[in-house]
């Protein structure tokens, strides 16, 4: 997870994009002043963007560097992975040779099963927004 989120800052950071910001700079240079100023405020952006990342990636390596801090969130995906399993595949695809059924969910259970499953997909999304909306 570390060297993804090396490899990922290295990119972001690497020449590629550099090379991009700078080409779009000189770009822009050659039409006016007011786009060459809005193109070194883009790449401020784009590096201050970076620097965050690295530093939340940081906090996320050493949150998660004790295996007890780290194990709720996968145990809980794991097992509503297990439940989703069970219900579309032995249940629903395989269900006539399997003979799989299991009873309908309680609503208590149906809700947590849901918010597990948003907390994983919808949780990045969320904080994207939130961070939207504090500028």
């Amino acid at each position: 997870m570390a060297t993804l989120w090396s490899w990922l800052a290295s990119f972001l950071s690497g020449p590629i994009v550099n090379g991009l910001i700078s080409a779009y700079k000189a770009k822009l240079a050659a039409t006016n002043t007011t786009d060459a100023q809005a193109a070194d405020l883009a790449a401020k952006e784009i590096a201050g963007e970076i620097a965050l990342r690295q530093t939340e990636a940081s906090i996320i390596r050493q949150e998660q560097g004790w295996w007890l801090t780290a194990l709720p969130r996968p145990l809980m995906g794991f097992s509503a992975t297990v439940l989703v399993a069970k219900l579309l595949v032995w249940d629903l695809a395989f269900g006539q040779w399997t003979g799989g059924h299991t009873d309908k969910l309680s609503d208590q259970t149906f809700w947590i099963l849901q918010t597990i499953i948003v907390a994983y997909f919808g949780g990045r999304t969320i904080e994207k927004v939130a961070r939207i909306f504090k500028r």
